[in-house]
């Protein structure tokens, strides 16, 4: 095959277990155990009313503009599927819109993310179907290709492999890659108790915050 223009299967895929645990975690807490080192970027941002993304990545590489191969990934999802869409941030042409939006909940699509826009915005926070995209626009997309499907794919420098977990909230989104995804989730329950100590202390006086100062000390401050 030829990169560029193909369709790939997918192997491997986070299982449904996995995303149930995750999908009750905050984005930030998960973010912070993987050493705050990924992220998809701020442009990506809540086209729905509220709710957590959670899912596995069926990637699509596509042409700006173009979502034949969008159509081509909504057919080929599974339930719990993510469809996540590397349409390099253009915000010209939307990529999906009310009718592609309908047909994917049909499929059991878990949500989208789009770096690219999508039209029909009132459907979508009608609708509800966790979505991400970078932008709004009534422009309408071509369907003339050409694309990939089941492809690691970037964006903002965040790597998503076919078949890893993907998780969003009002903070934004992130990819968990499978092989890290049962690790990650460990780490990220100690974050969780360790936090949770932290709020209660907070909350009955005696949160120590000596650390501050000796910090600033450590990093040569001058303080009275």
């Amino acid at each position: 095959m030829i990169p560029g223009f193909r369709v790939l299967g997918r192997s491997q895929r986070v299982s449904a277990e996995m995303i149930e645990q995750y999908r009750v975690l905050p984005v930030a807490n998960v973010s912070d155990s993987m050493h705050r080192m990924s992220a998809g970027g701020p442009r990506l941002t809540m086209m729905h009313r509220d709710g957590q993304l959670a899912g596995a990545a069926l990637t699509v590489k596509t042409r700006p503009g173009d979502n034949l191969m969008l159509h081509k990934a909504i057919d080929m999802a599974e339930p719990g599927d993510v469809i996540v869409v590397d349409a390099g941030g253009d915000l010209t042409n939307s990529l999906m819109g009310e009718l592609m939006l309908a047909y994917a909940v049909r499929k059991g699509v878990a949500g989208f993310v789009l770096y690219g826009a999508i039209r029909d915005a009132d459907a979508f926070l009608k609708v509800n179907l966790p979505v991400f995209a970078a932008g709004v626009t009534h422009r309408g997309p071509y369907k003339d290709g050409p694309g990939e499907i089941n492809v690691p794919i970037a964006l903002e420098g965040m790597v998503i492999s076919p078949g890893d977990l993907v998780i969003g909230d009002r903070d934004g989104v992130l990819a968990v890659p499978l092989e890290a995804a049962e690790d990650v989730l460990a780490k990220t329950m100690s974050k969780q108790d360790a936090e949770a100590r932290q709020m209660a202390a907070i909350e009955n006086g005696t949160n120590d915050r000596t650390w501050v100062d000796e910090s600033l000390k450590r990093l040569g401050c001058s303080m009275p």
